[in-house]
């Protein structure tokens, strides 16, 4: 039995170099930007040139041709530096783009992909609703069949990238009275179109992600950008979930990470009753506890996306291994994110509370990982049906 979790060459290499552009093009600009709570413009053309846009895309489309667990990998390095951007990164090219990729035609994957990968475009997923959120099959939006288009009338809200999206993937009913059987998934490019308007939302976290609040009014789409197929939405929707989950927990990891580095350095730096803090037991104690916290979280997170890259079939969903294993990566990796932001501000005293430190970014940042991409209340409830399942065995 082998336990080696040690990173390719390659992996390391890609690492390495996300880390430094992170540090050296990214951080400078951080404090400016979370204040201001705007996205830097060039954001998506840097991580183009990077490669990491497309790291699971096949190379004819402007990929890398990579894995999940080098996706993950890329958002943890990124969020070394900003969790925020971190997401809005995974928002466009897992949520939006990779699920596309999965679904679409192979002529529409052409004309698409290659912009998302050089950074041309970015992207957005228009799933959750005002009265629809972890229960995605109850949305309202509705898509109305009137010639060779639809007709789309409805909302859609804390759609990360929103604002600034050049492609949208979205979900809407094409058959109200078929439930979850009557719902279809569209793409649309929103600068283009008429009947879409979009509110950039306020959030106390996660500043410099853009968050809107989307509404269509007789927007009208042509049938050809139907991805899947009529009524195929639902396993549009959840064939995404996994690779979402599981990348996005790179988000969380690469904040626990930061939280944990400058809580050691400050620990060492910061003297009280004529030594340094990092002498005194008690902050001992948080710091082991927040390593322990960070190593058990990336197991959880690397041990899923490994796990799906051995998969021929990567989509997940209800009744697999892979729908128990994303959840349990996010679920973990979430709640711990939030004490270690929690413990790295403690750490900080009153410095820690100031917006020039870092640790204040990203402790107001992780706790959205307990709230997006389905509750941990949600995920526990995953987790829960799949090891009850009749078929279960021993995945454990």
């Amino acid at each position: 039995m082998s336990l080696n979790f040690n990173f390719s060459e390659e992996q390391r290499m890609l690492e390495d170099s996300v880390v430094k552009w992170a540090y050296a093009w990214l951080e400078p600009q951080m404090e400016h930007m979370y204040e201001k709570d705007e996205m830097p413009p060039d954001l998506f053309k840097q991580t183009g040139d990077l490669g990491i846009n497309g790291i699971v895309f096949e190379e004819k489309y402007g990929g890398a041709a990579l894995g999940y667990v080098e996706t993950l990998l890329a958002y943890e390095s990124i969020a070394r530096v900003s969790n925020a951007l971190s997401m809005t990164v995974g928002a466009s090219q897992t949520l939006c783009f990779d699920n596309f990729r999965r679904n679409a035609t192979e002529e529409q994957k052409l004309a698409v992909l290659p912009k998302s990968c050089t950074g041309e475009w970015i992207g957005c997923l228009g799933i959750t609703e005002p009265n629809a959120g972890s229960d995605a099959m109850s949305l309202a939006t509705r898509a109305e069949k009137k010639g060779d288009k639809y007709v789309i009338n409805g909302s859609k809200i804390f759609i990360t990238n929103g604002p600034v999206a050049d492609f949208m993937v979205f979900y809407a009913k094409t058959a109200p009275e078929k439930g979850p059987h009557g719902i279809s998934a569209f793409f649309f490019e929103p600068k283009k179109a008429k009947g879409f308007t979009c509110e950039k939302i306020k959030k106390w976290g996660m500043r410099t992600s853009p968050t809107g609040l989307i509404t269509f009014e007789d927007l009208e789409i042509p049938e050809n950008q139907l991805i899947g197929g009529l009524n195929k939405g639902v396993a549009v929707l959840t064939s995404g979930l996994c690779t979402e989950r599981i990348t996005l927990s790179g988000c969380t990891l690469g904040s626990q990470r930061r939280c944990l580095e400058d809580s050691i350095k400050y620990a060492k730096e910061r003297v009280q009753f004529g030594k340094p803090i990092a002498s005194f037991q008690l902050i001992q104690g948080k710091l082991a506890d927040m390593y322990c916290w960070y190593k058990a979280s990336r197991w959880m997170a690397y041990s899923a996306a490994a796990y799906c890259d051995s998969l021929d079939h990567k989509a997940g969903g209800k009744g697999t291994d892979l729908d128990r294993m994303a959840a349990a990566a996010l679920l973990f990796c979430g709640e711990m994110g939030t004490k270690i932001g929690l413990e790295a501000i403690q750490i900080h005293g009153g410095y820690g509370y100031c917006q020039e430190y870092g640790v204040t970014r990203h402790f107001l940042d992780q706790k959205l990982w307990e709230i997006g991409a389905g509750t941990s209340e949600v995920r526990r409830m995953i987790i829960a049906r799949e090891l009850m399942r009749d078929d279960f065995k021993s995945g454990l």
